[in-house]
């Protein structure tokens, strides 16, 4: 059987394996690591088989992977340098991993690594084996081509890029694994106090519990209302009490499992046992007879509720006049479609679901936190809503308000949080007397700096001050050698913007070159 014929029958017979590929460019992601914490470092070098687990079982698969497919990574390969780094080949062989000894080739240190992974890519695209998905972990831009090249080969990309990839490498890609996420599930650095990103003059957002506590809360309650019910209880109920009563909890994500159904199966909940007949239930066979339900949904009656979530979905549309967040969406489908919602209609997850349903003229768009669903007749894209909304809160920016636009754009072109100058001069000062009372630490310093500028009633988020710390920690900058003063630390983050912005071709003419200077370094 020809390649084409074997991926096609993959395709066609609904396969639940997804045929993957790794490749670790390990000199290059553990010295991105290293720039941001030396303790996150040396634990991705020494515990590859902790983030291989959770790529293999918890990781999301790229878009436009077959439904209901489960990864396995069939080729693990490793490149680095032994002249540097052989003090960490045993952690990796241990892993399972191939490991391609990528020596030094030039003074500079210059080794093979990229030319060694696209050939073996190159190669394993036309093998025998038909590969569906390609893992990259390197935030190298050359290896855009060969995404490219993969793209029009029909196959899946996934990239782990530590520190700011360029957008064309970004864009290249099917699913950008956030290095946050990587960090805090893979490597297992928990940080329960992360909130998210703000706008100008607003309040700031109150701190969320990550995943992993809203789930335990979830499991709780749901353990609670078993033990206190006479008989099984239905998925669909369990559902919407988590939601009403779990602070934090989202139905488009449940905590990152996708499905309330995919989080209760992530549970050991012994005694209790689990049934699927009927939409589900949960009952403790000590004390519950099982729910008897037919152990399938009549189609007609799928269709039917199919049919309301679609009409209800519309209605929620046509009474807002702003984009509406997917996670209100999935929130009422839950509460008033419980079942389907358990497991999505067998989808695995909300997006999936909502992408099947037929939604006419309505339109779905994912490029911001959680995804939006949008009429495009009365709607403007949320990109478009979120400009607005800064432009009406020029008059925040006071004096420097004819800086906003400028601002806005090198924003979207770099990345950097888009605070005013005021706040980024207090936040420059605040990194400053912080770094000088306490040793950096990436974690406890964001958290630090971000409560200083909050009680001085600045603007900027945890991710905020975040983004501004791996900046300067990307760039070069290394805290506690006598250049901490907030002078020194905004003229590097100024320099920082600038590498970004001309990586993406935007030019700087003199006058943006002004406008960075004043809103970054206070410059007039």
């Amino acid at each position: 059987m020809r390649r084409t014929d074997r991926r096609r029958g993959f395709e066609q017979k609904g396969h639940d394996i997804l045929k993957s590929a790794l490749f670790v460019d390990f000199d290059n992601v553990y010295s991105g690591l290293r720039k941001l914490d030396q303790t996150i470092a040396d634990r991705f070098a020494r515990q590859p088989l902790q983030w291989m687990n959770w790529v293999v079982e918890a990781l999301e698969l790229p878009d436009h992977a077959p439904a209901g497919a489960r990864r396995r990574v069939l080729v693990r390969r490793c490149y680095l340098n032994p002249q540097a780094y052989q003090r960490f080949r045993p952690s990796f062989n241990l892993a399972g991993f191939e490991i391609i000894d990528c020596p030094a080739l030039t003074s500079e240190g210059k080794t093979s690594t990229d030319i060694h992974m696209v050939l073996d890519i190159i190669d394993l695209l036309q093998h025998e084996v038909p590969y569906d998905e390609f893992i990259v972990f390197s935030a190298d831009a050359d290896f855009t081509p060969v995404l490219r090249k993969l793209r029009r080969w029909d196959r899946r990309t996934t990239v782990l890029a530590i520190g700011f990839p360029s957008a064309a490498y970004r864009a290249s890609a099917d699913l950008l694994i956030d290095q946050d996420e990587f960090v805090r599930k893979a490597l297992g650095f928990r940080d329960d106090d992360e909130s998210l990103p703000q706008q100008p003059g607003t309040t700031p957002p109150v701190s969320k519990p990550d995943d992993d506590a809203l789930a335990a809360a979830a499991r709780t309650l749901v353990e609670q209302v078993v033990a206190e019910s006479a008989v099984p209880v239905a998925m669909a109920r369990l559902a919407a009490r988590v939601l009403a009563s779990v602070e934090g909890m989202d139905a488009s994500t449940w905590a990152g499992h996708g499905s309330f159904r995919g989080l209760v199966e992530s549970w050991n909940l012994t005694p209790l046992a689990i049934t699927t007949a009927g939409g589900g239930s949960i009952h403790d066979p000590r004390r519950h007879a099982a729910l008897e339900l037919a152990t399938t949904t009549p189609t007609a009656s799928v269709d039917t509720d199919l049919t309301r979530i679609t009409r209800l979905i519309e209605q929620e549309v046509a009474r807002s006049n702003v984009p509406v967040p997917c996670s209100r969406i999935a929130s009422l489908i839950t509460t008033q479609h419980g079942a389907i919602a358990a497991d999505w209609n067998g989808k695995g997850s909300f997006r999936k679901f909502v992408e099947a349903l037929p939604l006419g003229a309505l339109q779905l768009d994912w490029s911001a936190s959680g995804g939006w669903v949008l009429d495009p007749h009365r709607h403007m894209s949320v990109a478009a809503t979120s400009l607005k909304s800064l432009s009406g809160s020029a008059s925040n920016w006071g004096t420097d308000q004819n800086l906003l636009p400028i601002a806005t754009q090198i924003h979207e072109v770099s990345g950097i949080p888009l605070l005013r100058p005021v706040d980024y001069q207090a936040l420059f000062v605040s990194i400053a007397q912080e770094v000088a009372e306490h040793p950096f630490d990436l974690k406890e310093t964001g958290k630090r700096v971000r409560d200083r500028i909050r009680e001085a009633g600045h603007g900027g988020s945890r991710l905020d001050v975040n983004w501004i710390l791996r900046g300067l920690l990307m760039r070069g900058h290394v805290f506690g050698k006598g250049q901490d003063d907030a002078s020194s630390l905004a003229r590097t983050m100024a320099n920082n913007v600038r590498s970004l912005c001309l990586r993406e071709q935007m030019p700087l003419d003199k006058a943006t070159e002004r406008a960075i200077a004043r809103w970054l370094e206070g410059a007039q």
